[in-house]
This record gives C-alpha cells, sequence and structure tokens, in this order.
C-alpha cells in the first residue's frame, strides 16, 4: 500500500494523515473484494524496515491501527470478513496485540474474505524463521534433512494456512517486491498502477482483476 506519505505531502500534510486516507482505501478495498467473491486479501501493513521510520509517525501507526480495529469491526462481523496477520506480530506494543487477537477471535468464524495484515512482516525473516523451525525439528530427529522439499519448507512459513496470492497490486508506480511474500509471489501476475494508495478505490480494484482476468498463466509450462 504504497504512497501514504506522498500523498500528504503534495497536499502539505503530516504523514499520518495520508495513513488515515489510506484507512479508507483498506475499508473499500476490503469490501469491493467481498463483492467480487475475493477469498483472501493480503495487505502489507508495517514492514520490519517500517521501525526506522521517526518515532512519532510508527507510534501513531499503532494508534490507527487499534483505532481501525475498534471502528472496522461492526463492518467486518457484516460482511463476513475474518481478519488474520503474518509477521512476527508479539514484537508490537502490547496494547496493540491486544486489539489485533480481540478482533481475530471475533472474526474466527466469518465466511467471506480472509483480510491478512502483514505486520512487522519481512520476507527474508519469515524464510529464516522457517529455515530455523527445520534445522530444530532435524537437530531433535523429528526431520530428516535429505526429506526436505519446498512443500516441507512452505508448510513452515508464516502464510502455511493460506494458497499463495493469484495477483500483487503495487500501488505508485513502484517496481519492487520490497521484501514481500518472496516465496509465495512466484507465479503471482503483477499489476502496477500509478494512482497511490490514499487514491486506490474501488473501481481501481475492479480494473487489476478485470486485467488478471486476461492474463494467461502457464506455470512454466506451454
Amino acid at each position: 500500500m504504497d504512497g501514504n506519505g506522498r500523498w500528504a505531502h503534495e497536499r502539505g500534510l503530516p504523514r499520518l494523515k495520508g495513513h488515515e486516507r489510506g484507512a479508507e482505501s483498506v475499508r473499500a478495498v476490503t469490501e469491493e473484494c467481498v463483492a467480487l467473491g475475493v477469498n483472501y486479501l493480503t495487505l502489507y501493513a508495517f514492514s520490519t524496515e517500517n521501525w526506522k521510520r521517526p518515532g512519532d509517525e510508527v507510534s501513531g501507526l499503532w494508534i490507527l491501527l487499534e483505532h481501525f480495529l475498534d471502528l472496522e469491526l461492526p463492518t467486518m462481523m457484516k460482511n463476513g470478513v475474518r481478519l488474520k496477520t503474518i509477521g512476527r506480530t508479539n514484537e508490537l506494543p502490547e496494547q496493540t496485540q491486544r486489539r489485533l487477537a480481540d478482533a481475530i477471535a471475533a472474526t474466527a468464524n466469518n465466511p467471506a474474505t480472509t483480510l491478512i495484515l502483514a505486520l512487522n512482516y519481512s520476507s527474508r525473516t519469515e524464510l529464516a524463521d522457517a529455515a530455523r523451525a527445520l534445522c530444530i525439528k532435524a537437530a531433535a530427529g523429528q526431520l530428516d534433512p535429505a526429506s526436505v522439499t519446498p512443500e516441507v519448507l512452505a508448510a513452515e512459513l508464516y502464510t502455511a494456512d493460506y494458497p499463495d496470492p493469484d495477483l500483487l497490486i503495487r500501488t505508485s508506480g513502484e517496481l519492487r517486491l520490497s521484501n514481500f511474500l518472496l516465496w509465495q509471489l512466484s507465479y503471482a501476475e503483477f499489476y502496477i498502477t500509478p494512482k497511490l494508495w490514499p487514491d486506490f478505490d474501488k473501481e481501481d480494484l475492479r480494473a487489476a482483476v478485470y486485467e488478471f482476468q486476461k492474463r494467461q498463466r502457464r506455470f512454466g509450462g506451454l
């Protein structure tokens, strides 16, 4: 979800105002995913590298997330949205962890779109954590290293319970993965838009899905 800061800068506003406006796009896109029958929506909300940002912005982001959860929980329940997270969420502020846990528990049985927030997420860290877990099992005699396949490794990733993404949407014209789902995006289709995330709306999502529907996916075959 790129472009919140630039959106605010262009308007002479504090960066957090861009994040606030970006939260409205989260609501719109999630609701449209429900309408379109999209089963999984993963949003890169906070990377491990984002801790390098100014402290007041980082603190403001956690407050904004908590406010978003409080505000949007009734809508998620109404629309059948199930909330999940990936990343090292145990390193988030305790109050934020509690709010997330409450929202995840409340929406656990919702049958529509699963909204996955990538929080304190890094794909390289995810792969390192998965490799560490396999090493621990091997050292304990629970795993034969010769039996490690892509499927065995994938089962240790944060996303073990979810399918690989079909479509990656990158806003603000950026042309890089930025340490996001490096393993899982191996065969995803990319859609790049110059729009900043706070300006990305339901119509933009539909345009991305329409473009995806025109792609031919061969997965390495003919």
